[in-house]
């Protein structure tokens, strides 16, 4: 069985590829990237890595470009790990599953319900709080937006990057900075001050499996860089309230900020997040899980993992050929 990850950044700002990859080290593995300087394609998790198409290029060229790695790989199963990505692969699951690729994927509608820009009106759904967000597509916007919210606030765009901003000069910074990489909407959103809790799951209609974190430190980008396991029963059930009100299927990462007795839903991610290893090596594999429930084997529920083990990213080094490099560059596989 041949299973394809994208998402093999690993630096400051990780993918969830190279932790899905460590959790799935039994099957051999096929990597889909990018960007050639992606560390996780040089780290010997993977028989095989490709480049890919930019989503932004469109289907039918990511199709092709599949349809070729399954004639001279194989390819049975895809786990795509990126934000950017999974609209595509969302919509077209059907076709991949014509093809003979499979993945466990959300609805389109659940994808699109859950993000950032709809996710005040999506809680209230859930019946949680969240901070006060207004989304907004101009510098007016912008100064009216902190105006109503007032200083500091989290600025932030739909996709990708949130920034902290103590007045106006900074906001307009990170505004221009967000949106000259990922483009409109933006979103002014309220601080909440308080202690960041996350946590990760997997589900097919119902929970089956999740870990929660407490984050200790994190990089320059909100990542996680040290964590504590934690439980804590409104995170939980926040995370089966969003699997109940939307039979989620497929795996997703929830961000949330506990404030004395309330909690805060501050994100949804709908995929792995790239601390998930932690949760496999307490005891939670949740891409194995996803992995037999796509082979039609029978997935035990198991929310029980051990609290107060502590997660810990480093910095590891390695040496290749940079023949590796010029090949995957001039080749577009390695």
């Amino acid at each position: 069985m041949k299973i394809a990850l994208s998402g093999l950044n690993n630096t400051d700002n990780p993918a969830p590829g190279v932790p899905v990859a460590k959790s799935l080290s039994e099957y051999d593995l096929i990597g889909l990237s990018y960007d050639p300087n992606e560390p996780g394609i040089y780290q010997g998790l993977f028989e095989k890595v490709y480049l890919m198409p930019f989503p932004s290029v469109g289907w039918e060229d990511t199709k092709q470009r599949l349809n070729q790695i399954k004639e001279k790989s194989g390819l049975d199963i895809l786990i795509p790990n990126l934000d950017a990505e999974l609209p595509m692969y969302i919509k077209y699951q059907n076709e991949l599953e014509k093809m003979g690729i499979k993945t466990f994927l959300p609805t389109l509608e659940n994808f699109e319900m859950r993000e950032k820009k709809r996710l005040p009106e999506f809680s209230e759904k859930l019946g949680v709080k969240h901070p006060k967000t207004i989304e907004i597509i101009s510098l007016d916007d912008l100064i009216k937006a902190t105006k109503e919210i007032g200083f500091p606030v989290m600025v932030k765009g739909n996709y990708y990057k949130a920034y902290i901003a103590y007045n106006l000069d900074e906001a307009i910074e990170y505004y221009y900075k967000i949106s000259n990489e990922w483009g409109f909407p933006l979103l002014v959103q309220e601080v909440v001050s308080g202690i960041e809790i996350n946590y990760v799951g997997l589900a097919n209609a119902e929970l089956l499996g999740g870990v929660g974190i407490k984050k200790l430190t994190t990089t320059d980008l909100g990542k996680v860089w040290s964590a504590v396991s934690i439980k804590n029963e409104k995170l939980l059930e926040m995370a089966k309230k969003f699997v109940e009100v939307t039979g989620w299927r497929g795996a997703f990462e929830l961000e949330a900020i506990a404030n004395g007795n309330d909690v805060y839903l501050i994100e949804i991610n709908p995929r792995f997040p790239a601390w998930v290893y932690f949760a496999t090596m307490l005891g939670i594999n949740l891409p194995k899980m996803m992995v037999d429930i796509i082979k039609g084997e029978k997935v035990t529920p198991n929310l029980e993992y051990p609290v107060e083990k502590m997660y810990v990213r480093y910095v590891e080094e390695t040496v290749r050929d940079f023949s590796d490099f010029s090949k995957l560059l001039s080749t577009k596989e390695l």
